[in-house]
């Protein structure tokens, strides 16, 4: 039996098919225009159309045509019409191939709108090539083609091109690039994580540097990026900095910063930002408070959360399904399940149809309490709501129906899951693996394990260590030490700690927090946080309080792993659970910071430390005064090491070294000359690293005669060549027109590596 949408598409199929009597061809480019708008043109149906066009005597409108391809390049996809941009440029060609009285010249609006359309189906290259096109025709250019020729460029990664153009080539050729011009290098720039370059721009414009001023979303472009990128310090002057210019923020300037405080965890300020939005005559909308209540679900503030909504409800805000999916989960994770479910139960009254994701937070809410008599009767009616579960929501179900000991009925959904052509995943084996073994079915349980490897599931280590738990239990040694040698194949060079580990398991001896810590640290060190972060959870399983050693492991592995976002939770998390917070501590959260580019929220946490007294070492100030170089904060690097003395402290030679390379970076190689020597006379000697990475940067600087004064050290203190800095003396003086008497300023051992014949 034919579905209604498919006898509609039978139908509309032989319509398009037809051939109706000729229409004026505005007419017919109306009707089509419309048949866009509504997303249900087809490709056939506009060529079909194209083609009765180019066969009338009446010449295709200019001005029809135009405004046809305009709204199919910014048509979104849709079932009948799956890329609007490059259906308009194929049409267009056709156009421009044919010949006769009909067929009309494309104008300055045609070439901006195919120009348009290229960039939007992401193939900047065309729209370059009708650039060129354009310039061949001698029609000239305008600001519009201009802006769309900037768009091209950013969208081909040609950014710096871009730039050019827009400050330099317009005003030469006499056009004024306006606002929107700009907007678009700003949003390029921050969309390849240029925010600092984004922000000098935007500074250019409101210091009248250039010919126009930002307006509001030049602004909220650049506020957006710099919340994104972790720079919640700067993004908040510059928000401050466009209220004093007199620019009144719009509702995407609050919904970002209201974003960005939330989940930086500054709940009170984010709600200060709600309130001010109101009195400035800014309505809050859906975005605004989603952010809100997620920001309170997040941390476990589910009472706020409940406040927030009601406050949303009663401003007349009808909240939409990822608000109230945002509620029930929190309300879910705090065990409010009867909430959760009124929460579901009113979603229909409030306009809203339950997603995936409302069943799969509720099923999972019921199936954490146990109520599976409740979650059976929700995933019927799911199924009533014709939502077709997904291999999460059975995940959910096998893992309910397995912990209360139904493997029964836990088999039925798994066999029913692979029916629907659904296929399980690790967890799903896992979840039945555990199962099995935990009632002592180890053959069951190998046999499923088996299964897994057939269907190309690749087992976790925690699939591994589930099975070698059962086999020692329940007396399988020697399939236990089968299943270890075969673990120990599949992860590789995994360090030793593996091994101790689970023969502590095969023993029956329950591992501690020092030989979880072990193990962590080892999958840190390879590069496999998510295994180390599932680990450092089941130790909490466990009943066991982690370490603050155990917290560095994890804090620095998130930091090398470039998650910073959840390294700064962990952090977080670790203060609010009690544990200690050391000095290790401090120089792995700052250190990670800097390395990441949060180089603000780095010196704001540095800035905290110091006005809670808390002790701060050499090394800390060491990571401080590198990452203030880093982020060219060169005065603010020498201040912060002029007060070590200040702080009873004495630079290391870790702190010298960092500040002599910085001081050659900078192009202030005298000041490095004379830290050498404060160093000296302090008594700090200068070791083999410290000379090698001083003799490369004055190499980098073409300093060659300094550079040869700190060789002379190396051979005085009978210290090694580094391999980088050997291999930067040979490049330097083997490549292309580098005066080669410079050689001499060397010691005499290194004259070799200027050739055999130097003079």
């Amino acid at each position: 039996m034919w579905s209604c949408a498919r006898i509609s598409s039978a139908v509309f199929t032989t319509a398009a098919c037809s051939s109706p009597s000729p229409r004026a061809p505005h007419l017919s480019l109306a009707s089509a225009t419309a048949r866009v708008r509504s997303g249900t043109l087809r490709p056939e149906a506009a060529h079909h159309l194209f083609d009765q066009l180019l066969h009338q005597a009446t010449p295709i409108p200019e001005r029809s045509l135009n405004g046809f391809l305009s709204v199919l390049a910014r048509a979104p996809s849709s079932a009948a019409c799956r890329d609007g941009p490059a259906l308009a440029v194929a049409l267009f060609n056709r156009v421009s191939r044919a010949d006769g009285p009909q067929v009309l010249s494309p104008t300055l609006c045609t070439y901006s709108i195919l120009m348009d359309c290229c960039t939007r189906a992401h193939h900047p290259e065309l729209t370059l090539a009708f650039f060129g096109q354009l310039l061949k025709t001698g029609l000239g250019v305008d600001t519009i083609i201009i802006s769309n020729l900037l768009k091209g460029l950013c969208e081909a990664k040609r950014t710096d091109e871009a730039l050019d153009i827009l400050l330099h080539r317009m005003p030469e050729l006499g056009y004024v690039p306006d606002v929107f011009s700009y907007c678009i290098l700003l949003k390029s720039l921050c969309n390849d994580g240029k925010s600092g370059q984004a922000d000098e721009l935007l500074r250019m414009m409101a210091e009248r540097k250039v010919v126009c001023s930002p307006d509001v979303v030049a602004y909220t472009t650049v506020i957006d990026a710099l919340f994104k990128q972790g720079n919640v310090n700067k993004a908040c002057d510059l928000f401050n900095e466009m209220v004093q210019q007199g620019i009144s923020p719009n509702l995407m300037t609050y919904n970002s910063v209201v974003d960005a405080l939330c989940k930086a965890r500054a709940m009170d300020k984010a709600e200060a930002v709600l309130r001010q939005m109101v009195d400035k005559g800014v309505q809050p909308d859906n975005w605004t408070y989603n952010n809100l209540i997620y920001g309170y679900s997040s941390w476990g503030q589910w009472k706020e959360a409940v406040r927030v909504f009601k406050e949303m409800t009663s401003r007349g805000i009808l909240p939409d399904v990822v608000t109230l999916n945002s509620l029930m989960a929190s309300l879910c994770k705090h065990g409010k399940i009867k909430d959760a479910r009124d929460v579901f139960d009113s979603m229909a009254m409030k306009g809203q149809k339950p997603d995936i994701f409302s069943y799969k937070i509720m099923l999972n809410g019921y199936a954490t309490k146990g109520c599976l008599v409740d979650m059976a009767d929700l995933f019927n009616l799911m199924l009533g709501d014709s939502i077709t579960p997904d291999i999460h929501i059975f995940n959910v179900l096998i893992k309910a129906y397995a912990n209360c000991g139904m493997l029964d009925r836990a088999t039925i959904i798994f066999n029913e899951m692979r029916e629907q052509g659904v296929e399980p995943n690790v967890v799903t084996y896992l979840t039945a693996i555990a199962a099995l073994c935990r009632i002592g079915k180890m053959d069951n349980a190998e046999e499923k394990f088996n299964q897994m490897i057939d269907q190309g599931v690749i087992p976790s280590i925690a699939t591994y260590r589930c099975l070698v738990q059962g086999f020692c239990i329940h007396g399988g040694l020697t399939k236990a030490k089968e299943l270890v040698l075969e673990m120990m194949t599949k992860v590789g060079k995994m360090e030793k700690a593996l091994k101790v580990f689970d023969a502590m398991v095969s023993a029956g001896i329950q591992p501690n927090v020092v030989v979880y810590g072990t193990l962590v640290n080892g999958y840190c060190k390879v590069g496999r946080i998510d295994e180390g972060l599932s680990l450092f959870r089941e130790i909490l399983h466990e009943g066991m309080k982690p370490s603050t050693i155990l917290y560095n492991i994890i804090l620095h592995g998130l930091f090398q792993a470039e998650r910073t976002v959840a390294a700064m939770e962990m952090f977080h998390e670790m203060a609010e659970s009690g544990i200690s917070v050391d000095t290790d501590t401090y120089r792995i959260v700052l250190s990670g910071l800097f390395k990441n580019s949060c180089s603000d929220k780095a010196i704001l946490l540095f800035k905290e430390l110091r006005a809670m007294n808390v002790k701060i070492d050499i090394k800390t100030l060491t990571i401080m005064i590198a990452g203030m170089f880093q982020t060219r904060r060169a005065e603010e690097a020498k201040d912060l090491f002029a007060s070590i003395s200040r702080s009873g402290l004495l630079p290391s030679v870790v702190t010298y070294s960092v500040m002599m390379t910085n001081l050659i970076k900078e192009g202030l190689v005298e000041e490095a000359d004379d830290m050498f020597s404060s160093m000296e006379n302090a008594g700090c000697e200068a070791n083999s690293r410290l000379l090698n990475r001083v003799v490369r940067e004055l190499l980098e600087k073409n300093e060659i005669v300094r550079a040869g004064t700190y060789l002379s050290k190396i051979d005085e203190r009978n210290f090694s060549l580094e391999h980088s800095t050997t291999m930067l003396l040979i490049d330097l003086f083997s490549s292309k027109g580098t005066c080669r008497e410079h050689i001499r300023f060397l010691p005499a051992k290194y004259h070799f590596l200027g050739g055999a014949n130097l003079y």
